[in-house]
This record gives structure tokens, sequence and C-alpha cells, in this order.
């Protein structure tokens, strides 16, 4: 019997999904607010003086890192000393770090509270997320930089995606320096869909802060906007800011195309104690090329989440809903779970939920290799 090579099974591998999955499809993941309350803080403080945020993720490893690319909204600054929580929030740096070990790829810093410590700390949001090596789009240093690193275009599977952010404001807070926040202004945006277009990007999602704090269903506003968006060649529209779930509508035009608008993603973890506010949705595209290589919006689904406050030594830890079965929150859950459902069964649009099993279990790089493989394989 032929002994086999193992230094040439990954290369296999490699080549066998290549074949099978011919690059005509990727996912991506949306979440919403990732908040940062005093209380989270105070959890995650260690006797040393350093914070650990290693737990709050673990549940969810797979699914995002299982992603092609995964998007959160930083909605806090990482302004230093001393840390502080609503309403100016500072969060400590590992607070990303385990956002970034989770398998978050791209973060967004345009939102309500970017300017929480004024341009200084807009400013070391940046020097720490580049430090790191980390993507972030939505403030800028100056102009000059907002010009070279926009259009963001990402390869992810073969396709070109641009990603765009913008805020409705920033609580009041003016800049006094050369920074730059990307506002929504539908000016900017169409310019800037089209800069994206013209340097090659086959799609875009535009991520969005924007309608009112703790309504289910969008305003007038935001349905204006959305559709002019979509007008204006955005293929995905990702909402965030009301902290609560708001519907998600599948639209699809007179040639099939479709195009995604998600109003409110909620929150991702908080403090924030309402049934509404304890939870909210990750959104999962499928991207796919049709018979003539046209990329497209294929489908999109929710998986829906739910926060667990610290308790029994643990640290706060968002979950999938189905996974929560601790005594004190198993009923909160319901009750955000139920809330959120009638929502969606009323006003979603060809948009369901995501009935695939989250693994509870951190799993290794190498186990969640063959584990990413087999699935392209099987399907």
């Amino acid at each position: 019997m032929v002994g086999i090579n193992h230094t040439f099974l990954p290369l296999l591998f490699i080549t066998l999904a290549s074949l099978t999955h011919g690059l005509q499809e990727a996912d991506l993941v949306f979440v919403g607010d990732a908040m940062q309350h005093k209380a989270q803080i105070d959890a995650a403080h260690r006797p040393d003086g350093t914070y650990d945020y290693s737990e709050c993720f673990t549940a969810l490893n797979d699914y995002i890192s299982g992603a092609d690319y995964a998007v959160v909204n930083l909605e806090t600054p990482l302004g230093g000393r001393p840390y502080t929580g609503y309403p100016c929030f500072s969060s400590p740096e590992s607070y990303v770090d385990a956002l970034a070990d989770t398998g978050f790829d791209l973060f967004l810093t345009a939102n309500n509270h970017t300017l929480d410590k004024r341009d200084r700390g807009l400013t070391r949001t940046l020097d720490s997320l580049d430090a790191k090596s980390l993507s972030h789009i939505g403030t800028y240093r100056n102009k000059a930089e907002r010009d070279t690193m926009l259009p963001f275009i990402r390869s992810v599977n073969g396709f070109k995606i641009a990603f765009l952010n913008y805020t409705y404001g920033t609580n009041g807070i003016r800049l006094t320096s050369d920074a730059v926040v990307d506002y929504i202004d539908k000016e900017l945006i169409k310019m800037d869909i089209d800069s994206a277009k013209s340097k090659g990007a086959e799609l875009v999602a535009v991520c969005i802060h924007w309608g009112e704090e703790y309504k289910l269903l969008p305003n007038t506003s935001q349905k204006s906007l959305a559709g002019f968006l979509v007008e204006n060649g955005a293929d995905m529209v990702i909402g965030s800011h009301p902290h609560v779930i708001q519907p998600i509508e599948m639209r699809t035009d007179t040639s099939g195309n479709n195009a995604l608008v998600v109003y409110s993603l909620g929150n991702f973890i908080s403090n924030m104690k309402t049934r509404d506010t304890r939870g909210g949705i990750a959104v999962k595209v499928k991207l796919r090329r049709d018979s003539t290589g046209k990329a497209r919006v294929a489908d999109a689904s929710y998986k829906m989440l739910f926060t667990i406050p610290a308790s029994d030594g643990h640290n706060f830890r968002v979950m999938p809903v189905e996974h929560v079965d601790h005594p004190l929150w198993t009923e909160k859950c319901r009750q955000f779970t139920e809330s959120a459902e009638r929502i969606f069964k009323t006003h979603n649009q060809a948009v369901s939920r995501d009935s695939a099993t989250v693994q509870k279990e951190k799993i290794e790089i190498d186990d969640k290799f063959f584990h990413r493989m087999l699935g392209v394989l099987q399907k």
C-alpha cells in the first residue's frame, strides 16, 4: 500500500474545495452595536489591572470566523484611561482584541459615540486599530487619509466588494481638528458609490447608523434613504443605532437583481436591560455569481443573539438564543426572541431565520480548516 504524504493533504483539500466551490460563492456576516457599558468594563477587569474579554464571544467563534468576511459596529472609542461607560464611552484595547480573535475583519467607526472622547479619542482609536493591523472605515485623521482609503474594496472569494460607513450624527459633539467623520449626506454617498463602482467594485455594502432608538420599525426617513441608496447602486444597506432589531427586506427589481436592506441589527453586546435591547441579530449574506459571471446578492438569513450579563464568575457572553439555558436569563431570552420574531414574521420580505446549529465550543484552527473544507465538499 502506498503511504500518504500528510504534508500534501492541506493542498489536496484546498484544490478539491476550489474545484467544488469554484470561488463562486461567499458568505458575509454583519452584526450590530458592540457597546461597552461600565458594567462590562468592571466585569472584564482583572486584579493585575488588565481587562479580559476573551469569554464574551466564544459561543460565536465558529459562526463569525466561519464567514468569509465579518463586519462589526465598534460603538465605542478606544480613548485611553480612565475607561468609561455611558454616556461618553472609552474602552480598553483588549476589547477590540477579543472581537478580532472572534473573526471580525472590518470595524465600523462612524456612529454617534465616535467623538465621545473628542478628536483625540477618534485619532487614538484609529492608531490602535492600525497598530493591530485591523481594517476600519467611517472616520479618518484628515481628508487626505479618507481620499486614500476610499473606496474601501476587498476581494472576498473573488468578489470585489466595497464597504462604506456613515452616521446620522455624533451626539452634538463637533470636530475641532482636521479629522473626518462620515456623516449621512446623500450627495457624498452617491459619489462614494459611483467611485467604488468605477474602481472595480462589483457589489457595494453601505453600513449606516440611523433611525430612532428603541423603535422596532423604521421611520419614514430610513425608508426614504434606503430607497435612495438602492436606487443609486447599493446592493446591501446594513443599519445600526436603534439598539433593537428592525425588519429585513430582500428587494428584487424587474431585472431580477436583489438588494438587501437591514433596517437595524440591534445590539451585538451591551448592558442594556429592556426586553428588546438585550440582544440583536447577525445577518449572513450569501453572494453568488450567475451564469454570466455577474456577482449578485443571492440570499440572506438572520441568527438571533442574546447577551447574558456577568454572573457566577462569568463575564458578559453573547450567545445564539437557542444556547441560552441559564436559569436567570432563559425567560428574558424567550421574551426578547418572541418580540423580535413578531416583527420579522410581519414585516420581513424574503429573509428568514437561520436554523443551522452553531457549535458551542471553540475549535482549534486546524480543526476549523477541515470542518470548513468538509462542509464545502459535502454541498
